[in-house]
């Protein structure tokens, strides 16, 4: 079964006084229930597609798993059960048990906003991880040109104009994965899902850049993820700049030519003269 990503349905255009009749593409959005065991976790409504990232990226990013090595499976329900294509399975690996109060906050996710889904403001913060690498530094010219790099991958954004993107990039600039979805912290779960399940958490010399604002909960999922540089295109919010600072994080937005915000974590950014002198 293909992923419905997209859509086209009939709409009409205004323009200059003129309405014509014309196909129009949307992007698709569909619940998804993550089950664990037979315990459902969550309903998050999300643009199919990347699904078994989505489930172990949001349960790693949640604080319900701590690492892969807990996950002995993860896949799409089958054997003729409805709607087998929007629920996905977690087993877990032998010994390893849920906690009830950290699932008791799950929920119904909404694909605009993971926080509001919550059953309280305690329940966000879920632990405290490690702080983000403070010996890495990046070019101020490589954050230059992230957004054209992730641009440049969204192909479900060409047909459709609404949908988010995450890009996770090493601190040279490549890219190393992109996910679009219509939650923006679905994109970035299915992001770091991506890097869980090939072994490359914590991400300390990598950044994540957002095609959108960064929330609180993006920071957060990027501070369980090990992540030093976050940027966007847009603003962050204020409690997510107070976690950035609080923990020591770069965050950067407003993201667009040749000029950005630095909010928090200034002192990882270097110019390409300084980054030569600090090898030599």
């Amino acid at each position: 079964m293909i992923p419905r990503t997209l859509s086209i349905t009939g709409a009409k255009e205004w323009c200059e006084g003129e309405l014509r009749p014309f196909d129009d593409y949307l992007a698709g959005e569909e619940p998804l229930e993550i089950v664990v065991g037979e315990s459902p976790i969550s309903v998050i409504m999300r643009t199919p597609g990347h699904d078994l990232e989505l489930a172990a990226g949001f349960l790693f990013t949640e604080g319900l798993i701590s690492n892969r090595a807990q996950i002995a499976s993860v896949g799409h329900v089958s054997g003729g059960e409805q709607n087998g294509a929007n629920r996905v399975r977690v087993v877990l690996a032998p010994g390893i048990e849920l906690d009830p109060e950290a699932t008791r906050r799950n929920f119904y996710t909404s694909s605009s906003c993971g926080v509001c889904g919550k059953a309280s403001i305690d329940a966000v913060r879920i632990y405290h991880p490690e702080r983000p690498n403070s010996h890495c530094n990046v070019d101020a010219d490589v954050i230059c040109r992230l957004p054209g790099e992730l641009r440049a991958e969204q192909l479900i954004f060409d047909r459709t104009g609404g949908i988010h993107a995450a890009g996770l990039f090493d601190l040279s600039g490549k890219l190393l994965a992109m996910r679009e979805d219509v939650g923006r912290h679905n994109a970035v779960d299915k992001v770091i899902g991506w890097a869980l399940a090939n072994d490359l958490v914590p991400l300390s010399n990598s950044m994540l850049m957002l095609s959108g604002r960064s929330s609180f909960e993006v920071v957060q999922k990027a501070l369980v993820a090990g992540l030093p540089v976050l940027a966007s295109v847009s603003a962050p919010s204020d409690l997510a700049v107070k976690l950035a600072r609080e923990v020591g994080m770069t965050l950067i937005g407003f993201l667009r030519g040749r000029r950005f915000v630095i909010y928090s974590g200034a002192n990882r950014l270097v110019t390409t003269s300084q980054l030569s002198r600090l090898g030599e």
